[in-house]
């Protein structure tokens, strides 16, 4: 059994951790489900597994039927739902939000990631205060890695994307940030390791411009494979 790292509801080491106050994404529905579902004795926590992955199985086989069909057109409007949906979660995430006055810029964004991970994505996190202008992450389990391919984790990037544009619009960091992945379980990495570092003024976005790369890359394979 994996015991490094955190799940949804552990606490962090940071003393500002317990003093902050984050949204739940999916309340409504999640707390009916402690009520209802939860406690019941044939309740296995599996099919919740089971039920996740067929949703993102179903929503990586859109995204190539409509690249396959329909080209950068189809690619785009997969692509802008899943931004849609990404900020709709970073919405619920920063809420309500209650913050103690000395957190540190890098350290709200760390503590807004570890809800991401532990939360929307169910992963077992292990997240650091690098220093001052950088915090970073592992990734120790994502209930993806034995079902997505590294090339289908291109998915992610836009539900990242969305969720940073509704932490960007909500006005909840006063610093914005560059976002990179450094290597991931997927492609042979023993886990997923993210790097989040303070963007300088007039930086381009990183994390924007490697997915540009992928949907290209994707594109260019789509038509080789219908070449064949």
């Amino acid at each position: 059994m994996k015991t490094e790292g955190i799940l949804k509801g552990a606490d962090r080491k940071e003393p500002n951790w317990k003093k902050t106050k984050l949204g739940e994404p999916f309340k409504k529905s999640l707390d009916r489900f402690r009520d209802e579902v939860l406690e019941r004795d044939d309740f296995d926590p599996t099919s919740l597994l089971q039920f996740g992955l067929f949703m993102a199985k179903a929503v990586i086989n859109i995204l190539k039927e409509a690249e396959a069909e329909f080209g950068v057109e189809g690619q785009k409007m997969v692509n802008n739902a899943l931004i849609k949906t990404g900020y709709d979660v970073g919405k619920q995430i920063v809420k309500d939000i209650e913050i103690p006055p000395d957190i540190s810029a890098i350290e709200l964004i760390s503590f807004l990631t570890t809800i991401v991970n532990t939360q929307a994505w169910t992963s077992i996190e292990d997240p650091r205060i690098d220093n001052d202008e950088q915090c970073s992450f592992d990734i120790i389990w994502c209930p993806l890695q034995d079902e997505y391919s590294a090339f289908d984790c291109r998915v992610q990037r836009y539900l990242v994307q969305g969720i940073i544009d509704a932490f960007r619009d909500a006005s909840t960091l006063d610093s914005d940030f560059q976002v990179e992945f450094r290597k991931t379980i997927p492609a042979g990495g023993d886990t997923c390791l993210f790097v989040i570092n303070k963007k300088k003024p007039g930086e381009s976005d990183k994390w924007e411009a490697y997915s540009r790369l992928l949907e290209n890359r994707a594109l260019k394979r789509m038509k080789e494979r219908k070449n064949k």
